[in-house]
């Protein structure tokens, strides 16, 4: 290829590209990519967060009376550990069955 046919070919493979790009972005556009707007907070009635297996093994939220606590379980299930500031006992340590093992007013 000599260098007369390079010049033309170049200029035809741009005019090409940004055509095809105009063609495509008005074929194929959904819209305008906006960013969402920034939010102050996030707002939940429950947090969790799950292993692998997708067992939830801390959590926090609002229970039944809408007392807000906080919950750590162990790898097996065999203890919590709750946190809870409308609880009599802020913090406490349970096993499976329920049993206080250790607490904290």
């Amino acid at each position: 290829m000599t260098q007369k046919h390079y010049v033309p070919l170049v200029v035809v493979a741009v005019l090409g590209g940004l055509a095809g790009g105009a063609i495509s972005e008005r074929v194929f556009s959904s819209g305008l990519a906006v960013a969402q707007q920034r939010t102050k907070g996030v707002n939940a009635e429950e947090f969790l967060l799950v292993d692998k297996s997708g067992i939830a093994r801390a959590g926090l939220g609002l229970d039944a009376n809408g007392e807000v606590g906080f919950i750590l379980t162990s790898k097996d299930g065999s203890k919590k550990l709750h946190l809870s500031p409308d609880d009599r006992l802020a913090l406490k340590l349970v096993d499976r069955t329920g049993k206080v093992l250790w607490s904290a007013p």
